[in-house]
């Protein structure tokens, strides 16, 4: 039921994911970024009517916050400066009356961003590799692997989720930035934390209770822990949550996502890490017995 209820998550989030439910940072866009604050509200369409007669077309406008903070985001080539000068000459002549200040800006060229966005698909993939070592060494292959089948779960239904916030809640702001890729890092060693604490149990379970089934020895491990689960990822959930509503928009991206993963990584732990590592080991155990011991067991059973 679990695996059915993942799977649906996953491929809904891939869905508002590849139909730009998340908007691409400038960190692996690349162009100029440039945060501006007016002395006195303004319209998004006369922001775009200036950036037009000054020749930047094209550009992504937006609120933040208020109708003071606009956030505007171009493709528009340029070296050095160049860029943000046209968008403050611009400002300056075609809208009167309005004072402002800059407030940010970011450049990033397109090859920067290229290796930036390289730079965050290997991270992800490196660590995962290294904790499937790692577990593999400390327990066995079969828990290593559920693990990391439960982070990779993690991390799909989690950009998935966020992908789909951004689809039905456009004014979250939410963007694919470094500050979000250090969130799924960050969550990537959060959840394998819980997994572990769960497989470690169960490791010392097995050796108390040998004459039980897999099964019975997970039910058991997983209600030892729950409560040390609830209490440290609830714990850091309202940390969490804190910084979401007082963070402010730098803050937010990176918010929202951890938030979201917290709670995947702890469903995971529960129902994905363990209930793989389960039925993988029944599914092993059946290939090892032959058909006609089975036979046998089930008639005397």
């Amino acid at each position: 039921m679990f695996y059915l209820a993942s799977t649906a998550i996953i491929v809904i989030g891939l869905i508002a994911f590849f139909s730009k439910g998340l908007v691409i940072g400038i960190d692996f866009a690349g162009g100029t970024e440039v945060l501006v604050r007016f002395q006195n509200d303004v319209e998004i369409n006369n922001i775009r009517t200036a950036m037009d007669l000054s020749g930047i077309t094209g550009s992504e406008i937006k609120t933040l916050g208020n109708e003071r903070d606009i956030l505007i985001r171009t493709a528009e080539p340029g070296e050095g400066t160049t860029v943000s000068d046209r968008i403050r000459e611009g400002l300056t002549k075609n809208v009167p009356g309005n004072t402002f200040e800059i407030l940010r800006i970011d450049k990033v060229g397109p090859k920067i961003g290229k290796e930036l966005s390289t730079s965050a698909i290997y991270a992800t993939l490196f660590s995962l590799i290294a904790i499937l070592i790692y577990l593999a060494f400390r327990f066995e292959f079969l828990y290593a692997l559920g693990s990391v089948v439960a982070l990779l779960h993690d991390v799909l239904i989690t950009l998935g989720i966020v992908a789909l916030t951004g689809v039905l809640f456009p004014s979250m702001n939410l963007e694919l930035n470094q500050g979000m890729v250090a969130a799924f890092l960050t969550l990537i060693g959060f959840s394998v934390n819980d997994t572990v604490v769960v497989f470690d149990r169960i490791r010392e379970n097995i050796k108390l209770f040998k004459s039980e089934s897999i099964f019975t020895v997970m039910n058991k491990s997983l209600n030892y822990t729950l409560n040390r689960t609830i209490i440290t990822n609830g714990t850091v959930f309202i940390t969490v949550l804190i910084l979401l509503i007082f963070g402010g928009e730098v803050n937010r991206s990176f918010a929202y996502t951890f938030l979201i993963g917290i709670i995947t990584g702890t469903y995971s732990s529960i129902y994905v890490a363990g209930a793989f590592v389960v039925d993988a080991k029944g599914y092993l155990d059946k290939r090892r017995t032959p058909a006609g011991a089975r036979k046998v067991a089930v008639t005397k059973a």
